[in-house]
Parts: C-alpha cells; structure tokens; sequence
C-alpha cells in the first residue's frame, strides 16, 4: 500500500503514513501520551485541543468508541469526555478498524470523520517519541505526501497555534445538575472541563452549576454557592486572565477546589508563576508525592504547564503535592481560605483510582464552611 499522508514536523523531520479519519491538511502542537489505554477519552478531553497526540502504546482502535445504548443522557455514562472532540489530531503506530468489544457503536475513525479529526498510523511512533523527549514540543503539521518539506516548514512558521482555546472548549450557557435534597451547592467553572469531574461530583449528591471560563464572580456568588470547582483546560494559564480574576475575588469566601489548569489558575491568582514544560506530562502512570500524608499515588495527567515552585515563596500557598519524576509542584493549599489545587486528575478517565479521595476533601471542606 502507498502512503497516503505524511508529518512534517517544525524541527525539519518528516514522517510518511497512511491516513485515517478526517482526510485534511492541519498545523497543531506535536505532544505524546503514554496511556496503553483510555484512546477514546483522550480524543474527547478538551486539554488537548490543536494538539496532535503521539500514541505511545502501539494498537489504537481495537475496542471502539464505547457507549451505552440504553443511556437517557449518553454522556452521563458513556466514555466521552465532551460533546464534541476538538483534539488536533491522532498519531499512532497502527490503528485496528475492526474493534472487539459488546459496547463499541462506532469505530474511532468514523468518530474522527464525524468531527473533523485527523489522524496518521504506520508511524515508528517510537522514535517520534524519543525525538519529542530529546527537542521538546513543537508545530507538526499533518499534510499530504505530495507537500514539500520547503512549503511545510513555511506553513509551520506562518501558522500561529490559537491562544483562545479555552473560549473555544468551555460552555456558552449555564447548566443545572440536581442533586440530592439538601445537597451542597457547587459551581464549575468550566475552562474545557472533563465529563468525569461532573461525574464524580453529582454522585455524591451535590447540586451542580456549570458556567462559562469568563464568569465573574459576582455571578458565581448569586448561586451561593457552598464551593466553586476550576476545571481543566487546554492552553497556556495566562491567556485567560478573566479566570484569574474571578478566583481572586472569590478566595476566602468560597471553598475552592481546582484540577490541571484550574491548579495552575489558582495559583496565578496568589501570586506565583507558571513555566511551559519542555515536553508535558501525558499519561497514566505519574507516581506523584503526598506530601501531607507521605502516601505515593499513581496518577492521570495532561498539561504542558506546570507553576513555578520558587515563585510560590511569597504567597500563602504550600506545596502539598510533587511529582517523582522530575519534582514538578502537583498540589498547592491554603488552609486560612480554604482553597486547595492538583496538576494531576484525580477523575482518572482514563488512569488509576488513587487519587479520588481530593473529591471527599473538597466536600468535607464544604461541610465545614468558610
């Protein structure tokens, strides 16, 4: 079989292919991802948007794209993440289009084609890895193999990733969860916000308000609220100043409870720092530190920013949490307002279950009141 499709990434290699999903030229940021499962909420979690994710794990496609069919909400229990997929593209070294599985509805390529999702498979997905390591992210851009790598590099220096990616993910309107009666009142602040972190909340019986990343917090108040959630999200925590704002006006009045970019906003707003990674976090498999409790926990995560630990020296947040492998700032907390934060995502879709614990700390926080 010929190849079809190709990679040119910014720092000059090319990689040839064969397509699959949407059939369409697209300039994204090249990151990789080390789960060896959990394809289809990777391709559904909005972290990842104008991103082409490198599949470290080597079959992708195999069990499908999985729903219940008796499902009143397919959402509410189905393995998407949002309603609809705006990750950049899918890069993997081989995808199966026969999938083996009694809830798959849909292979992942007729997903892809259904939202305009790219993707290229036969890639030696292990050196694109290693070279990612090695240089750092960058700009791919996915094309046809008739693309030369002159015009491809122009069109790599010419195209901008967006930095409105956040405005583009979060929700437009207000939605309402019931809960339980006499269930705390939450609202989330939806920066690009994982399905699972609903999930997790409304089983244990609170009431939900989901609004829009630029809510300010005059409006959060108006709920009253018995605690505000930061979601995560994709991009840089700096291009969503609005965000940062309303957390400012809302701590000390509010238990606050923040995951991924919602840690990151946080911290923003006490005065620390945040710093681009040299190749992100993407996986499955994370040992993060307790710093509290000395416990180890195998965490999920998706960022490519992290917050400077010499920066948060002059704020009132401690650092609860670190990474092992390389002693990145994973928890922040700030007992006086009760505000606390994770890098990682303790909703684990997809990942391990150690860490679900931070929603029975949110809540014990809301219990007790500000």
């Amino acid at each position: 079989m010929e190849y079809n499709k190709k990679i040119i990434l910014e720092s000059g290699e090319e990689y040839k292919g064969f397509s699959f999903g949407a059939d369409k030229e697209c300039v994204c940021e090249l990151v990789f991802n080390t789960s060896m499962a959990g394809y289809q909420e990777i391709l559904s979690d909005p972290s990842y948007t104008f991103q082409a994710v490198v599949m470290t794990y080597p079959l992708i496609g195999n069990y499908g794209m999985c729903e219940d069919e008796d499902a009143g909400e397919v959402f509410a229990v189905s393995d998407y993440e949002c309603e609809n997929p705006t990750i950049g593209a899918f890069i993997v070294r081989e995808y199966n289009n026969e999938p083996s599985n009694f809830r798959s509805r849909h292979s992942l390529d007729e997903v892809m084609k259904k939202y305009g999702i790219t993707g290229i498979y036969g890639v030696d997905t292990r050196k694109l890895t290693r070279h990612i390591r090695d240089v750092g992210s960058m700009k791919v851009l996915i094309c046809s193999p008739g693309v030369s790598k002159e015009e491809g590099l122009k069109k790599l220096a010419e195209t901008e990733i967006p930095k409105d990616a956040v405005a583009r993910v979060s929700r437009k309107s207000i939605r309402k969860t019931e809960g339980d009666r006499n269930s705390p009142v939450i609202v989330l602040i939806d920066c690009g916000m994982k399905e699972n972190i609903v999930r997790s909340m409304a089983k244990r019986g609170a009431t939900l308000y989901t609004v829009p990343w630029d809510t300010d917090a005059d409006t959060v108040l108006s709920y009253a609220p018995d605690g505000v959630f930061v979601s995560n999200g994709p991009g840089d925590p700096e291009d969503v100043p609005e965000t940062i704002a309303t957390i400012k006006a809302l701590t000390g009045r509010v238990p606050i409870f923040g995951i991924c970019l919602g840690h990151q906003l946080i911290s923003l707003a006490y005065g620390a720092r945040t710093y681009k990674l040299k190749f992100g976090h993407r996986g499955g498999n994370h040992p993060v530190k307790n710093l509290e409790t000395g416990r180890i926990e195998i965490t999920s995560q998706n960022h490519s920013y992290a917050v400077d630990a010499q920066s948060l020296a002059d704020t009132p947040l401690k650092v609860t949490h670190i990474n092992l492998l390389d002693d990145t700032v994973e928890g922040v907390s700030c007992e006086k307002d009760k505000v606390f934060s994770v890098q990682y995502h303790p909703e684990s879709a997809p990942g391990p279950c150690d860490s679900g614990y931070l929603f029975d700390r949110f809540f014990k926080l809301i219990s007790e009141g500000v």
